[in-house]
């Protein structure tokens, strides 16, 4: 269950660094992948790019300088960012569904993987 989790959470890393570069280099899509509509949100796709690409980052530095119990708890606290990017999408037009799906299984996993990491 252990590597698994530390797999996962390796490519998972790998992953937002990717949507990060996506919110850089194609924010329209990126936006829709998020589940916003487009237009007002379009002047916050860097921010949110670059965001990914630090958490994406900080995944893999943490994993490498304080190990992987570290790193477990690392990913429970970040589960407060796909809470924050569900209830934004939620409440700013987008799918409540939609943001449960994505952004809420996000928060799960980053939780149940880190509670692993942390403590097995």
């Amino acid at each position: 269950m252990f590597i698994v989790a530390l797999v996962v959470t390796l490519l998972v890393a790998g992953f937002i660094v990717f949507i990060g570069t996506r919110f850089l280099l194609a924010p329209r899509v990126a936006l829709a992948g998020f589940g916003l509509p487009e237009g007002r949100f379009q002047p916050l796709a860097g921010a949110k790019g670059i965001r990914d690409i630090t958490s994406g980052v900080m995944v893999l530095v943490v994993l490498a300088v304080a190990g992987t119990h570290a790193l477990g708890w690392a990913l429970v606290v970040a589960a407060i960012t796909p809470v924050g990017d569900a209830i934004l999408v939620a409440r700013n037009g987008g799918s409540v569904s939609y943001a449960l799906r994505v952004h809420g299984l996000t928060a799960l996993f980053l939780v149940v993987a880190g509670l692993v990491l942390a403590l097995v």
